[in-house]
């Protein structure tokens, strides 16, 4: 460090300072002070169809909390994603509904029937709603209650 001429130094310390407010986030291109806070960036197209997708196919495996990651993290990046997380959670809602209901009759065992025909309804409407929202296109569970809207 002793060794280095001092013109060498200046430009090592120099380019650290702008680079770690670069970094840093401090300053923007034209030295204005810029928010975290500042909003949301909306995503393109295709990676809106594709987290639509994976929070459809989350639903399957994981229930309703890729629906609830979707809808308070992801529903402010686009139209598209934002119907397709409302639709997701409206569905696992209803789905909890159903299991409860399930479990609730099974002492009558007709809950057996109902527990039964919504796990193949989670699994047949989650797939389908995969698809489409990877192709691009709306989808509206058959079955679920709006219980959350725009």
């Amino acid at each position: 460090y002793r060794q280095l001429p001092h013109s060498l130094l200046s430009q090592i310390s120099a380019t650290l300072v702008t680079t770690s407010v670069s970094l840093g986030g401090i300053l923007s291109d034209n030295n204005t002070p810029t928010s975290p806070y500042a909003g949301f960036t909306p995503m393109n197209p295709s990676d809106e169809k594709l987290w639509a997708a994976l929070v459809q196919l989350g639903g399957i495996f994981f229930g309703v909390i890729p629906a609830l990651i979707g809808f308070f993290l992801l529903r402010q990046r686009g139209p598209f994603l934002r119907e397709h997380t409302i639709a997701a959670l409206n569905w696992q809602i209803t789905l909890i509904l159903a299991y409860f209901v399930g479990v609730v009759t099974s002492v009558l065992l007709v809950g057996f029937i109902i527990l039964a025909a919504a796990g193949v309804l989670q699994i047949v409407f989650g797939i389908i709603a995969t698809l489409r929202a990877y192709n691009g296109q709306l989808y509206t569970y058959p079955l679920a209650i709006r219980f959350v809207q725009n």
